[in-house]
């Protein structure tokens, strides 16, 4: 399928060809998108794609908490605002609560634009090291 739309080929090779990093942050930016689908879905009253979406960001929140490195001593913090972020999505699902989603996309912000920050460090360092040999 992917031979024949040219944007689905793209996203996969963007996928295959990305580091560990960069994935991580293409899951705070799915989760991101996904919040905000859910958000438009209340104001449009459709219950069905609200679903989706908070159930879509949900799954990234659970891959990211599996996932997470629990030898680095910030890991347990991050576990905690994760399980919250999850907890935020439930109550937003239940409740139709764009206040909810407002606040599991805050903290996501903050974890995603954190982790843009590391992958620029870490480039830097890179590049460094490679106009050194």
């Amino acid at each position: 399928m992917s031979m024949n739309n040219p944007y689905a080929a793209y996203k996969n090779n963007a996928v295959n060809t990305s580091t560990p990093g960069e994935l991580t942050l293409m899951l705070y930016n799915g989760a991101l998108k996904f919040i905000e689908q859910a958000k438009r879905a209340i104001d449009e009253k459709n219950i069905s794609e609200k679903n989706t979406a908070i159930q879509k960001a949900q799954a990234i929140v659970t891959e990211l908490m599996i996932t997470l490195d629990r030898s680095v001593p910030i890991a347990e913090n991050m576990l905690i605002l994760y399980d919250y972020v999850n907890n935020r999505l439930i109550e937003a699902n239940i409740h139709n609560s764009i206040e909810r989603l407002e606040e599991a996309a805050e903290i996501m912000t903050e974890f995603r634009d954190t982790w843009k920050e590391v992958i620029q460090i870490q480039r830097k360092k890179q590049y460094a090291n490679v106009d050194e040999v």
